[in-house]
């Protein structure tokens, strides 16, 4: 049986309850297995030498850009991937591309202060609104003096996604109620502006309007120089309400 090759320990991982286990099994093109989270400690290295850190193979090849088959279109540079082989729970994933989570991996070991940044940002495309909330506030109650204060998370553009902030993740996923929740903690919009469930669900919440006073949320642009009502044009049938009431314009 295969083993890791940085622990070698066997390539299963323990269930909740401690009696059984499944398998964690992650191939690289160059052979070598490892467990998911042994290789991905390994992503700052990883992502500097493009080698697979047991053998030094190199481990990286180039996808063909969206236009190769077709002349009609300019050609694109090709895209690097690291494509592996995984064997989990759920089954066998093949041709798995993991190089943009080596990278966020990477960049987050040298910016430790981001990671709650990019938890933000998660929860912003899931929807979490009480998440959102939660995280707020315990950054505020026990922050360390690198760490990110409220309003700059609220603020934070996330350079592994093209510089978008948490409200340009929301309006691509259709999180109605987290862009309202970002308006109100982080906009100039005046309170009376918001619908009478939204300010109720903030109260209960316990989102106050403290951070506020900061740059306007809406309007921070990503690196395609677009800001909220610019990615609400492209969704009428969602933020159609929001366009047509102003609420977007900064």
């Amino acid at each position: 049986m295969d083993t890791c090759k940085i622990c070698s320990q066997n390539l299963v991982v323990e269930l909740e309850d401690e009696s059984e286990t499944a398998p964690d099994d992650l191939q690289l093109s160059c052979g070598c297995h490892f467990h998911w989270q042994c290789l991905l400690d390994e992503s700052p290295s990883i992502s500097m030498s493009l080698q697979c850190p047991s053998c030094n193979a190199s481990i990286v090849s180039q996808a063909a850009g969206p236009s190769a088959t077709n002349t009609l279109l300019p050609g694109r540079s090709q895209q690097p991937q690291l494509l592996t082989r995984y064997h989990n729970e759920g089954g066998i994933q093949d041709q798995l591309d993991i190089l943009p989570l080596v990278a966020e991996e990477a960049y987050l070991d040298a910016h430790p202060a981001a990671r709650p940044a990019r938890a933000f940002i998660i929860l912003c495309g899931e929807g979490d609104v009480t998440g959102i909330v939660e995280l707020l506030n315990a950054i505020e109650e026990d922050r360390d003096e690198e760490d990110m204060s409220p309003s700059d998370l609220l603020r934070y553009q996330d350079p592994l996604d093209e510089n978008k902030t948490g409200l340009h993740v929301a309006m691509e996923k259709s999180q109605q109620e987290v862009v309202w929740l970002l308006l109100w903690l982080a906009s100039h919009l005046q309170t009376e502006v918001f619908p009478e469930e939204v300010v109720e669900v903030a109260h209960k919440l316990d989102a106050s309007r403290k951070f506020a006073e900061g740059a306007d949320i809406r309007g921070f642009r990503d690196d395609q120089h677009r800001n909220a009502e610019d990615i609400a044009r492209n969704i009428p049938t969602v933020w159609g309400g929001l366009l047509g009431a102003g609420i977007l314009k900064c």
